[in-house]
């Protein structure tokens, strides 16, 4: 069942468009949003949120669009990017017991658990973090309302393998409680490893909205990669 519709967005930029971006984001599955550097996906993902205003399209959550619904949709949603804008110097416990006030879906349980999971140290501030612990700082701030929906613009950036593997298996575990997870990324293995579903966009355009087997079947040739096909791909090589 699709949560999130998106259809047709078109953004101008003096060097770069957004053309008809449309494709669906279900519920319990994760879809992988690829693409090169440049391609479109932190401008799609801001659309998706309202950050940026398109110049065409609609975006819809559980039926309902985006405008004129934003406050109450938006407490169902978690968004994270790997840079941190929260209040920089004060500690996560502060920052957290301030956040929780904007949300009736705040979990102290789930806190406490992504905590752990994360090893995050909560008497820290955002400035005292690596790249990669503000990443799971983030994500810590998204889980802790119990989002049905999370998108995510590159949140294994910065992640040591490690790392990067225990956050794709927590993806797994939202996924079995029903969360839809969206998230852009550049890594195509951490795609091969987790994404149900797979978004391409090049250039501006959508080239693929499928499940991952459909867009393997269809463009992947024999013995090759997910990455290889990518990289083909852009190349401007289809095979079909």
């Amino acid at each position: 069942m699709s949560i999130v519709e998106v259809r047709n967005i078109v953004k101008k930029y003096p060097s770069f468009e957004l053309k008809n971006v449309s494709f669906n984001v279900s519920e319990g599955r994760i879809t992988g949003f690829i693409g090169r550097n440049g391609a479109g996906k932190t401008t799609t993902i801001k659309a998706m949120l309202n950050l940026i205003h398109p110049d065409g399209g609609e975006v819809d959550y559980f039926g309902k669009s985006l405008l004129g619904n934003e406050m109450d949709i938006k407490k169902h949603i978690g968004y994270s990017t790997g840079a941190v804008n929260w209040y920089p110097r004060k500690k996560i416990k502060d920052i957290a017991a301030i956040v929780s006030h904007f949300y009736d879906t705040w979990d102290v349980d789930a806190y406490n658990k992504y905590l752990r999971m994360f090893n995050l140290d909560e008497t820290k501030t955002p400035l005292e973090l690596s790249e990669g612990m503000k990443v799971k700082f983030n994500l810590l701030m998204a889980l802790s309302h119990k989002a049905e929906v999370l998108i995510l613009d590159e949140p294994t950036s910065g992640l040591d393998p490690f790392s990067r593997n225990e956050l794709l298996d927590v993806f797994e575990e939202l996924k079995r409680h029903g969360v839809a997870v969206f998230f852009s990324t550049h890594i195509i293995s951490d795609i091969e490893k987790c994404a149900d579903d797979i978004v391409y966009i090049s250039k501006g355009s959508i080239v693929a909205a499928m499940t991952k087997a459909d867009f393997t079947a269809k463009y992947s040739g024999e013995g090759e990669s997910l990455e290889d096909t990518m990289l083909r791909m852009e190349r401007g090589e289809f095979d079909e």
